[in-house]
């Protein structure tokens, strides 16, 4: 998982079956015209999306477009044509991950009548897709006091190394909140009843909090070149971090 931080970009936006509905970046936006995709457009388009959540997913948000474009084996100007800007091709990503994860978090609240086994399963299902390691920073906002005096609830959102094999994973100031994010608000919304029934059935510690789950997620979601590697570490750190979020008796 890597979170670093990316401005989003309002001012365009790509339709969900491919197709370019404005351009930015200095181009000429026309919202009112939209096409379908031929074949190997579309084959394109499937490349590059599949190639940016492999990219940022193990970079982080800050991989240029170069890389997304190498491993999806198309030119850069191929990724450019679909996503006119970065900023465009991120966000399309992170709200895709982030319906993912709503999706689990919405099965999980559906499917199981026990809180903390439903609460389990999310995190779980969720560590599992490797969703956490593509959400986008404004979700993981965790109030933290540090010795420098910084007030207990300034916000402050994760982040890991920027290049693979160095740094760990540490608290950097917030970025500005995503406008108008209602894919945001949903997995709010629905992981906070999760967290809600496991700490009123007493099964959840009573200091764990929505942002405490969602930051479990993406924590334990590393990025590995092994897959069996990776499987397994995830599952132990998840492990070890659930008996973390538990309640224990007095």
């Amino acid at each position: 998982m890597h979170i670093q931080d990316s401005r989003w970009s309002s001012a365009s936006a790509i339709a969900p079956g491919g197709a370019v509905s404005a351009a930015v970046g200095g181009g000429r936006a026309d919202g009112a015209r939209t096409a379908p995709l031929r074949v190997d457009a579309q084959r394109n388009l499937e490349h590059v999306l599949r190639a940016a959540r492999e990219v940022f997913g193990e970079l982080g948000y800050g991989a240029p477009m170069e890389d997304v474009a190498r491993r999806a084996r198309v030119g850069v100007g191929t990724v450019y044509r679909r996503f006119p800007s970065k900023d465009v091709l991120v966000r399309r990503i992170a709200e895709e991950e982030t319906a993912r994860l709503t999706d689990q978090a919405r099965a999980a609240l559906g499917q199981e009548d026990e809180p903390w086994s439903a609460l389990s399963r999310f995190l779980r299902t969720s560590v599992a897709s490797g969703a956490g390691r593509l959400l986008p920073p404004q979700i993981l906002r965790v109030g933290v006091a540090d010795e420098a005096g910084v007030a207990p609830d300034e916000a402050r959102v994760p982040q890991q190394r920027s290049q693979p094999g160095g740094g760990e994973l540490r608290l950097v100031p917030e970025q500005p909140a995503v406008e108008d994010d209602a894919g945001a608000a949903a997995l709010l919304d629905v992981v906070g009843q999760l967290v809600e029934r496991a700490r009123a059935a007493g099964e959840l510690r009573p200091d764990v909090s929505v942002s405490d789950v969602l930051l479990v997620i993406a924590t334990a979601a590393p990025s590995l070149p092994d897959a069996a590697q990776q499987a397994a570490a995830s599952a132990r750190l998840l492990d070890i971090l659930l008996e973390g979020l538990r309640s224990r008796p007095a």
